[in-house]
């Protein structure tokens, strides 16, 4: 199957074709490092590696995801803590990595940051105004959105339905309302760069442009990033690359993730209900947040609750389960191959709640085989979709065994397993139901067998 992606600036699925055969660019806004990234932030880090790793099986891929290192934010967390510009975001530049990480999120090939790219901002600013895109006004450069024609064909929105529907006051310096700047003046305790209009930093929009274009060059295959960015970001990327380059296409698809609620309700500082992926990762594994963000098809909202966690944590012990106690060597796994149904899922606009429905019906497959090659084979299979998945990386038994902050650990689960072996043997029965309660209540499910009382997490 041809891989086919939902272009926004298209409004349908496509068909992926790019601009040279057999080599694919690709850009995904990453995070202003300011503070800890939210569990919203990490939906696109992860739904577009699970891309990232779809197309590396087929195409030669050069990855950018850029790091926004001057920011307005980054200056208010600098005033309202005390610390340096250059320590606040090397400190969460580091966490962001770390935390995308242990969402399986891989590294980018390039992960350019802002502040190393303002000569190319610079002149992609000056281009701009040599071609009447944008003028300069008190120490400040605009990009003048009535001088390009198509302003709005991203977001879908009017020019004139939107200056008529403007309800903001414009500042003295622009010329319109939606006018967006492309370089301001720094004040003394701010962060600034000598340039043509004085000493300055770049506007958001231009960063982006800048750095797409240095790393991947003037028309890039694909660019992403969740719906928040659709407008005013990614609208006025498109608009200053295509004015800059004399009307080339700055990218060829554009690919956005739906939003992501709190219990039905919209995440909001204000309602305090941001939750950090940094501290999620305290207690709940990676793989299962990772398997969360991937349940829902990746266009569509996604409401985020204890019951997704729940959900997904089943379901990774139902995957995990399925090979447990199964000898796969390293040949065999590497001699392995994703269904041929699971691929077809993910080729259409990466439709992951097909591709997992296709997982577990791999996985009841070998629950009910019983020929131990049979087993071994699609054991083989099991893991090569969780590779490309971004699950299934651990060892089955560590993740039964597995334990986090709060839990019991294996070392006091044995140890309650050998109190309640001596009640049993001592009679006390009353006492061992009472140990059986307390390692169910903890989440453990116990098994007396033939050998001895096994143990496993239930989730």
């Amino acid at each position: 199957m041809t891989l086919q992606l939902h272009d926004t600036l298209q409004g349908k699925k496509i068909p992926f074709k790019p601009l040279h055969p057999g080599e694919v660019t690709m850009y995904l806004c990453g995070p202003t490092v300011y503070d800890y990234s939210h569990i919203g932030n990490a939906r696109p880090a992860v739904v577009f590696d699970l891309l990232v790793r779809l197309l590396r099986r087929t195409y030669k891929l050069t990855f950018a995801r850029n790091i926004t290192d001057v920011d307005d934010k980054i200056n208010a967390a600098a005033v309202e803590t005390g610390k340096p510009i250059d320590e606040i975001t090397a400190r969460f530049i580091d966490a962001y990595n770390a935390d995308m990480g242990a969402l399986g999120v891989r590294p980018p090939d390039i992960e350019p940051r802002a502040t190393r790219h303002i000569g190319e901002m610079i002149a992609m600013i000056e281009t701009l105004i040599e071609k009447g895109f944008a003028y300069e006004a008190q120490d400040h450069v605009l990009f003048d959105v009535s001088s390009y024609e198509q302003y709005g064909a991203l977001s879908k929105r009017d020019l004139r339905e939107m200056i008529a529907g403007a309800r903001v006051e414009v500042a003295p310096y622009k010329r319109a309302a939606h006018d967006f700047v492309l370089w301001k003046p720094s004040t003394p305790e701010l962060p600034g760069w000598d340039s043509p209009w004085g000493r300055g930093r770049p506007g958001w929009h231009i960063e982006c442009s800048a750095m797409a274009k240095k790393h991947l060059g003037m028309t890039i295959d694909i660019h992403a990033g969740g719906q928040d960015l659709v407008f005013p970001h990614h609208e006025n990327e498109l608009a200053q690359s295509c004015c800059a380059h004399d009307g080339a296409p700055f990218a060829r698809y554009w690919l956005h993730n739906g939003f992501l609620s709190m219990d039905q309700t919209k995440m909001s500082k204000s309602l305090g209900n941001v939750l950090l992926v940094h501290d999620l990762i305290k207690t709940i594994p990676g793989e299962v947040i990772r398997l969360a963000l991937l349940g829902a098809h990746y266009r569509q909202p996604l409401d985020w609750s204890a019951d997704t966690i729940e959900s997904a944590r089943r379901m990774l012990d139902r995957l995990y389960g399925a090979v447990q106690g199964i000898e796969v060597s390293d040949d065999a796994r590497a001699a392995a191959e994703v269904p041929a149904a699971l691929l077809a899922a993910l080729e259409d606009d990466l439709n992951t709640p097909k591709a997992l429905a296709e997982f577990f019906e791999l996985a009841r497959c070998l629950n009910k085989t019983t020929d131990k090659q049979t087993k071994i084979a699609l054991a083989g299979k099991m893991y090569a979709c969780g590779e490309l998945l971004g699950v299934l990386g651990s060892d089955p038994d560590a993740w039964f065994a597995g334990y986090v902050e709060g839990d019991l650990s294996p070392e006091e689960i044995d140890a309650l397993i050998a109190k309640r072996d001596a009640a049993k043997s001592g009679r006390d029965f009353k006492l061992a139901d009472a140990i059986r309660d307390q390692l169910g209540d903890a989440g453990i499910s116990i098994q007396d067998g033939r050998d001895g009382t096994s143990w496993r997490r239930s989730g």
